[in-house]
């Protein structure tokens, strides 16, 4: 995706380009959300079982635990492969709208009654991702 995504940097200019991808890839992600949703069940519980559990298969992601309770699920990425990915092919500009910026649309479409807090990422530069996955007040 990236090589496509700087081609049309080039033709058409960086921000309507970045507009477009970041607009297309909420979508899919939003849909992507409510297909799992209708098979699997809203919710923190349906979150944590369906998605949270697997992000970290195959080494893919390394995460601590920082709450886990009723309301709240909580916990910070240490490694993350993406983030790697992306740097190593010189693509760290364009990882946050491929991947990050995506997990807030996919949570939407998932369960409208959940929101996610998070103040920093692995690919912005950050120590780490601090995921925070709450029931809406």
């Amino acid at each position: 995706m990236g090589p496509l995504i700087r081609a049309f940097c080039r033709e058409f200019g960086e921000e309507r380009t970045y507009e477009i991808v970041r607009r297309t890839l909420k979508e899919v992600s939003r849909e992507a959300g409510r297909e799992l949703s209708e098979r699997c069940g809203g919710g923190l519980d349906s979150l944590r079982k369906n998605c949270i559990s697997r992000w970290g298969e195959g080494g893919a992601q390394k995460s601590t635990p920082k709450e886990d309770s009723e309301d709240c699920c909580s916990f910070d990425v240490t490694y993350c492969a993406f983030a790697e990915i992306y740097r190593e092919l010189g693509y760290g500009d364009i990882g946050t709208i491929i991947s990050c910026e995506r997990d807030e649309a996919f949570l939407n479409g998932f369960d409208e009654n959940l929101e996610l807090v998070r103040s920093k990422t692995l690919m912005e530069g950050g120590d780490c991702c601090d995921f925070c996955y709450r029931k809406k007040k």
